[in-house]
């Protein structure tokens, strides 16, 4: 199902709708917390974010391991094998950043919304998501680079 789409590998494809999804979740969740101001302009921007970086991270990683698999049937030298491996690691670390980033953001989105069965919660809980929607956006960031560089440091290594 993740191995390829129209005669490509789909994880060639998929990979860049998650460069760019999942680290405009992390700087618009971030801006969200940061510039209140703003919250009412960046609401919908920052639920859809949410709603879709982790379906695109999770897909990167699927079609990431089928094009792997793919690779060690075709004989891949065990040093490129190696390589896309850290590669994965990298990619795997930022599936899990990505799916607590979302998590969290989600529910800073509801805590911050004008529900009356929210507004019971203590004000602590909307002060401790924010500082983990920020803190959480820094690690999305980083792997997001990883993650990027790996990959594309393995294909392209030898191609300049």
């Amino acid at each position: 199902m993740f191995r390829e789409f129209l005669g490509l590998p789909l994880h060639a494809l998929v990979v860049h709708a998650a460069v760019t999804l999942i680290p405009l979740l992390a700087v618009l969740a971030a801006v969200y917390v940061l510039r209140p101001t703003w919250r009412p302009k960046l609401d919908w921007a920052v639920a859809l974010s949410a709603l879709g970086a982790p379906v695109v991270a999770f897909v990167s990683t699927q079609s990431g391991e089928a094009l792997q698999n793919a690779l060690i049937d075709k004989g891949y030298q065990q040093e490129a094998l190696d390589e896309i491996y850290h590669h994965s690691l990298q990619g795997d670390m930022l599936f899990r950043f990505t799916v607590a980033l979302s998590l969290a953001t989600l529910a800073l989105l509801v805590v911050n919304s004008r529900s009356r069965k929210v507004a019971k919660l203590p004000s602590w809980v909307g002060r401790v998501l924010s500082v983990l929607v920020v803190v959480l956006s820094i690690p999305v960031l980083i792997y997001t680079v990883r993650a990027g560089h790996t990959g594309a440091e393995t294909l392209w290594q030898d191609t300049f």
